[in-house]
């Protein structure tokens, strides 16, 4: 292992969490049950025994699993997404949902969830854009790519589309909805779905609305209510960015942005709520640029998706933020001593 891939391994985050909530409610819309303990039920029998939720938070490996047997068992994704969507409340969010449903209007709500949503998992961030006469909520996926990544993606903007609808109230519509991947079903089931046109192979997943929608006020919205609650979310936000590194915090805000290409360091450094200056001196002090930690962020995920799931190589190398199978393969055997196709099938060899 190279001196770059061992500084991966050694400053690289814990194993990505979700909250078990959002499991334990896709087991509930598929007729099933997720125990406390970690069993999934159906039909009053063990399907499977997960490890228990710790602080009420199941590593990713497990919730994909779960999706997987979910989707298994209902026998019809859109139905299930449906299902979902219904059942999924904002209340389920704790803290948060409160602080999301109280805000004054749906612009303050999504700002809540963009700047929050790391409390109730690392595995995908929502960014709300404005441009000109249109508003989306954008979001962005930190998992690496497996087979159940696009159900996921789905049932998160499913399940916001219907909450929205929930404390903003009728007055609210939808543009569009887009999803980066192929249609997986009839394209008219989810134009029904989510109640607008549903674009797929788009540029990005996003809900897209008319700007003047963010104004739109919460039918719960206690602007009291809401500071007070958000005050709380603040100071549990400094704790949980507190605990970790600089470049474990700076990685977690670039991996999702690499297949949009190279990040641009004044964007990361203002979603981190520093200045591009501060991001560089701080970088500087551990002996570190920026373009260092880019591309720990790069192998890190390439070894993931290399080690985890069945994409090509060339897809690997897009998601990874580069433009050309050639130049990834070549900055990839730089890093690690090995091609790509090699790291692959020695890791299938060491299962």
């Amino acid at each position: 292992m190279t001196g770059s891939a061992q500084a991966v391994a050694v400053s690289s985050r814990s194993m990505p969490s979700v909250t078990i909530t959002f499991a334990r409610v896709m087991a509930q819309s598929a007729g099933m049950t997720l125990t406390s303990e970690g069993e999934l039920l159906a039909d009053g029998r063990v399907v499977r025994r997960f490890r228990p939720a710790q602080n009420d938070m199941i590593e990713d490996v497990d919730y994909f699993d779960i999706l997987d047997i979910a989707r298994d068992f209902a026998g019809d994704d859109v139905a299930l997404l449906t299902a979902y969507a219904d059942q999924v409340q904002t209340d389920h969010l704790g803290v948060l949902g409160l602080a999301i449903k109280t805000a004054p209007n749906l612009r303050e709500s999504l700002q809540r969830v963009e700047r929050y949503y790391r409390l109730v998992t690392d595995t995908a961030v929502y960014r709300l854009c404005e441009t000109g006469v249109s508003a989306s909520l954008i979001f962005e996926p930190q998992s690496a790519h497996n087979a159940t990544l696009e159900f996921r993606n789905e049932g998160a903007l499913a399940g916001f589309a219907q909450n929205m609808r929930r404390f903003v109230g009728s007055d609210l519509a939808f543009e569009f909805v887009s999803f980066r991947h192929a249609c997986r079903s009839d394209p008219a089931r989810y134009a029904e779905l989510f109640g607008c046109p549903v674009r797929f192979e788009a540029d990005r997943d996003t809900i897209t609305m008319h700007a003047t929608m963010l104004d739109l006020p919460n039918r719960l919205g206690d602007a009291a209510v809401s500071d007070f609650v958000t005050e709380h979310l603040e100071a549990e936000f400094g704790s949980l960015q507190d605990g970790a590194s600089l470049v474990e915090t700076l990685m977690h805000h670039l991996t999702p942005t690499l297949s949009n290409g190279r990040p641009q360091a004044a964007v990361i450094a203002r979603d981190m709520g520093l200045s591009e200056r501060t991001l560089y001196r701080r970088l500087a002090e551990e002996g570190l640029t920026f373009r260092d930690v880019v591309g720990r962020a790069q192998l890190a995920l390439a070894q993931e998706m290399l080690r985890t799931s069945d994409v090509s190589i060339a897809e690997v190398a897009f998601l990874t933020g580069f433009s050309e199978q050639s130049t990834f393969s070549r900055a990839f055997k730089r890093w690690v001593g090995q091609a790509p196709a090699q790291f692959r099938q020695q890791q299938a060899s060491n299962v």
